[in-house]
């Protein structure tokens, strides 16, 4: 199958695994930003092959996890009302809040709607005029153009019944405040290729130089991440901080231009807090004084939710790279899929769940093609 067979070859990933080997002089450790990817390195047990210099830190890439529980419990709370249909990806919906989740709403008689595009929910909106539908906003630079196209044509049909609860999220400053850390650990980055796919680099450019540090646009199959690993390693060993693009079968260096002037029309940047970060300047998306009446917090009046993070679920230190989901006291035990702590543990690109799921298997595409090379060791 053409762009997938041919990034999941065994021998290309054994001579990559052996490339990395040969050129690994002293421990480096490097962060996968992206959730996704930190799915592809377990399922295909790359962690396994690679030389045991190299540590791979798991990083914020997943805004499912990310999401402050206050902001949860606002959905929950818009979500309850009788007049509300609540439209959300599905990875919400088994997110805990402080009390229950969104499912749970969905069970007590809520009208709550799983989506895959945000546009499904203006056809909602025009079916349904006597209910309010919110969508519930979250991503990274990935997600936001369609949720400002949704919300630039809900402008357009002049909708008055059709709002958004906006968590939407900016990687770099994430990545900025980590790298300012007194305490850093990082020394390379393998950045997401999606969100660079509608970003480009100049970003990252910015972070490579001023915080001396390789970055690698990466993509998501096990030839991608190795290739992104082996590229970075280089680097290290080479003394340089630059910003390459492993990705370029899909990233260009502007990224998308009429996506980011769609997010730039509809948006504008604000301070948002991030689970396990705190608040982080102009980390995140709320909507430009234009298109401000779709602000589902404007218009239903939602009270200002205070929570506090579960003390047990220790997401925010695996989220920033400080610690593996192994190393939590509660992963597996008082932490599993059913009965989560925290939303690493169920979202399709958290950390928890990825570990929970592969257990750093013996996975058939990249472990059986670099056996031998980590036998040897």
């Amino acid at each position: 199958m053409k762009f997938l067979d041919e990034y999941r070859d065994p021998k290309a990933a054994s001579a990559y695994v052996e490339a990395i080997a040969r050129i690994t002089t002293r421990p480096w450790k490097i962060m996968e930003v992206c959730g996704g990817q930190t799915h592809a390195i377990l399922k295909h047990g790359i962690d396994r092959v690679l030389p045991d210099k190299i540590t791979l830190l798991h990083g914020p890439g997943c805004p499912v996890c990310v999401t402050p529980t206050d902001i949860i419990d606002k959905a929950i709370s818009i979500a309850s009302s009788r007049d509300v249909i609540f439209c959300s990806f599905g990875d919400m919906l088994r997110v805990p809040g402080s009390v229950k989740n969104l499912l749970k709403v969905k069970s007590e008689g809520g009208d709550v709607r799983i989506v895959y595009s945000p546009a499904d929910t203006l056809d909602i909106a025009r079916n349904n005029p006597s209910k309010e539908v919110v969508f519930f906003a979250i991503g990274f630079e990935t997600t936001a153009p369609a949720v400002a196209m949704t919300v630039y044509q809900a402008k357009r049909l002049r909708l008055s019944n059709f709002s958004i609860l906006s968590a939407q999220m900016l990687i770099p400053p994430a990545i900025e405040l980590m790298l300012s850390s007194p305490d850093r650990t990082i020394q390379g980055l393998l950045a997401a290729g999606h969100v660079c796919t509608i970003t480009g680099s100049a970003e990252y450019e910015k972070i490579a130089s001023k915080f001396n540090i390789p970055v690698t646009i990466t993509g998501f199959e096990p030839l991608d991440i190795l290739q992104g690993v082996y590229l970075t390693v280089s680097q290290l060993e080479g003394g340089r901080a630059l910003v390459e693009n492993q990705y370029s079968r899909v990233v260009r260096p502007e990224g998308n231009t009429e996506a980011i002037r769609m997010m730039k029309t509809v948006f504008r940047a604000v301070d948002r807090a991030w689970r396990g970060f705190g608040m982080i300047p102009k980390s995140g998306l709320a909507l430009a004084d234009e298109y401000v009446e779709f602000d589902v917090e404007r218009r239903l009046n939602v009270p200002v939710i205070g929570t506090s993070e579960s003390s047990e679920c220790e997401g925010g230190l695996i989220l920033q790279g400080l610690k593996k989901p192994s190393e939590c006291a509660a992963f597996g035990h008082r932490c599993t899929p059913d009965h989560p702590l925290g939303p690493p543990m169920v979202s399709s690109e958290g950390a928890c769940a990825a570990y929970y799921r592969y257990g750093n298997p013996a996975a058939v595409h990249v472990h059986q093609a670099g056996s031998a090379n980590h036998e040897s060791r």
